[in-house]
């Protein structure tokens, strides 16, 4: 595993052991769920062979006091197997690695556009396939593991020393940027660039298909010091300081504001693939600054897309995406828009509820680095 020796959980004794406990967890301790921690070792053998039809995975997906509890594989194991995308059953949702990578990478300008966009629609180029809705992709920023959000934005390197392994322990592939200055700061400029990336990224999670998962503390910065891998420390590094809800009340509120507007937006939590097409237009249409196509291939940062009404209760939603380092004017499709999202506003614009948001017409000029939404209700 990477961590340690591990048992074979395809070997009869250990899988009955393995789903007596799960059975007892779900009937005895009424527990909803299960995410399992480098599951793919559940789908290697007797000589740790990766198995095409492992029966355990089989078996917890199929047993009937397991039937209506979620399972959520993180799939791939410390020795080398990588199954996001291909993890061997469909019941099971994923850990989407990969969403967590690409979306970082866009917002530090080292992502493609189209890569981005299919992160954004549910990661299809993995999942659209029989039996398998949007829904199988977890999509996270931030987990245990690794750096927190605040974390992200704030440190190029890891910063690992207190952890007494001279800086070797932990992942040196953290897709992060510290956006300017390694570690604290009192640049006012900085600090602005900072918090505005967190506002992107958290936005973009709230804004995709799949399931969006948060990592507890990033909703109001919680930092580790740039250590990424905080396991082995109980002291303030690893500890959740709750007085930075109030020092970043800021970020909180907007958090709270993006969660909301996803609650009440269901075209943002489909069951099923866009297809690109409808009879009265495509259910999502994407767009570049001048209203056009977008530019895919060209190292362009700019993206726009448009969710038909119809996908959305009888509201349009149009996102607008600038990873640029220059301002960027976007034409909006017909009609009339109230800009709900403007991470390049500062608060309390960076975030309006309905009646309340600002009219726009025509056309909206974005901040650098920034993101938004508009509504359009229909009748």
């Amino acid at each position: 595993t990477g961590c340690g020796n591990t048992v074979n959980g395809n070997h009869p004794v250990v899988r009955d052991f393995i789903l007596h406990c799960l059975r007892y967890w779900v009937l005895d301790l009424r527990v909803d769920g299960f995410r399992f921690d480098l599951a793919t070792i559940l789908a290697r053998g007797r000589d740790g062979e990766l198995l095409a039809n492992p029966p355990v995975i089989e078996q917890i997906a199929d047993d009937p006091v397991l039937r209506g509890v979620k399972i959520i594989a993180e799939a791939w194991d410390a020795a080398g197997a990588y199954q996001v995308g291909s993890f061997p059953n469909a019941r099971w949702s994923e850990w989407n690695g990969k969403y967590r990578d690409d979306v970082r990478d866009f917002w530090r300008g080292a992502a493609t556009l189209s890569t981005f966009a299919t992160r954004l629609c549910g990661s299809p180029d993995l999942y659209d396939r029989p039996r398998q809705t949007p829904l199988k992709s977890v999509n996270y920023i931030a987990s245990h593991d690794g750096f927190t959000i605040a974390d992200l934005v704030s440190y190029a390197e890891k910063h690992n020393l207190a952890n007494c392994e001279d800086n070797r322990d932990g992942d040196n592939h953290n897709h992060s940027d510290n956006c300017g200055t390694e570690g604290p700061t009192d640049d006012p400029a900085i600090r602005a660039r900072r918090l505005r990336r967190q506002k992107n990224l958290m936005a973009t999670l709230f804004l995709s298909q799949g399931v969006p998962m948060l990592l507890g503390g990033d909703e109001f910065g919680r930092t580790q010091q740039g250590n990424n891998n905080a396991y082995c420390q109980d002291n303030e590094i690893s500890w959740m300081d709750w007085s930075l809800a109030e020092t970043n009340a800021e970020l909180l509120r907007f958090f709270r504001g993006i969660i909301r507007f996803r609650a009440e937006n269901p075209g943002l939590r489909r069951k099923t693939f866009f297809r690109g097409d409808g009879p009265d237009g495509p259910d999502l249409a994407w767009r570049g600054p001048d209203g056009g196509p977008p530019r895919w291939e060209d190292g362009a940062n700019t993206l726009a897309c448009l969710l038909h009404p119809r996908e959305n209760a009888g509201t349009a939603v149009f996102m607008i995406f600038n990873a640029t380092a220059d301002p960027v004017a976007f034409r909006l499709p017909e009609g009339g828009w109230r800009k709900r999202v403007d991470t390049g506003a500062e608060a309390p614009l960076d975030y309006a509820e309905g009646d309340n948001a600002p009219e726009v017409r025509e056309e909206i000029l974005m901040a650098p680095r920034s993101l938004g939404v508009l509504t359009r209700g229909e009748g």
